[in-house]
């Protein structure tokens, strides 16, 4: 009777986790080193306003109360944050990048494809981010879709946006914010365009992400980090820890 109740559960569990794999493209990965959440952020980032069907969309109105969920869980040690995002909504694509810069928990994020836009906030957010050899960034100026009233008080409400992001950015990377934002409005860098598009080399280069690495290196840094947690020490995101394999 009781195996038959704990069978019950254990296909209830792997129900649920095929439902959040489909639904919010997230999984949980248990080993003898600890639980992870793997948690993806892909496509555009949707704000208040839904987005076509034709379109892949990350919401952050799924994602902000996970987060919360996670940070209180009892079963979850880490987070891994795999990022192949467009950008997307600036507000919504801050208020996760908070969320996880906010958590106690270890964090580790990995730039895959590209982490374009207010994907960037996204990609320094975590205790320690990395970025695939192949993978791009594309930094740029505050853009707004739809009408626009032209009056001084739209240009500094642009003005302040960016700022939040320069601020955000280089508060949780190595880059100056100098250096940011002269590759926010570099001309002649892009076809049609002002800013700059870095690739992974260039992206550690310059300070913006901590280390240059795929699925491996950002697990094995991940699970260093829930190691140290469970001995009751929490480095800071830019202590350095070495990871022997």
């Amino acid at each position: 009777m009781e195996r038959g109740r704990m069978m019950e559960r254990e296909t209830e569990n792997e129900k649920n986790s095929q439902d959040k794999l489909v639904e919010l493209g997230s999984s949980l990965a248990k080993s003898n080193k600890g639980t992870v959440y793997i948690l993806t952020i892909v496509g555009q980032i949707e704000g208040h306003q839904v987005l076509s069907e034709n379109t892949k969309t990350t919401k952050y109105e799924h994602v902000l109360p996970l987060l919360a969920g996670i940070e209180e869980s009892d079963e979850i040690d880490g987070v891994l944050l795999l990022l192949n995002t467009v950008g997307g909504d600036i507000e919504a694509g801050l208020a996760i990048a908070e969320m996880v810069a906010g958590m106690k928990k270890p964090t580790v994020s990995l730039v895959l494809g590209g982490g374009h836009s207010i994907g960037v906030p996204l990609a320094v957010c975590a205790r320690r981010s990395f970025i695939a050899p192949t993978a791009s960034m594309t930094i740029h100026p505050v853009r707004m879709t739809g009408m626009v009233i032209g009056a001084p008080q739209t240009f500094r409400y642009f003005s302040r946006i960016q700022e939040q992001i320069v601020d955000f950015v280089t508060a949780n990377s190595k880059i100056s914010a100098k250096d940011f934002e002269d590759y926010m409005m570099a001309t002649g860098k892009m076809a049609t365009d002002v800013g700059t598009i870095l690739y992974g080399k260039e992206a550690v280069e310059c300070g913006l992400i901590d280390k240059l690495g795929g699925l491996s290196d950002a697990l094995g840094y991940l699970h260093k980090l829930i190691g140290n947690e469970k001995k009751h020490t929490r480095p800071g995101k830019n202590a350095e820890i070495s990871i022997t394999q």
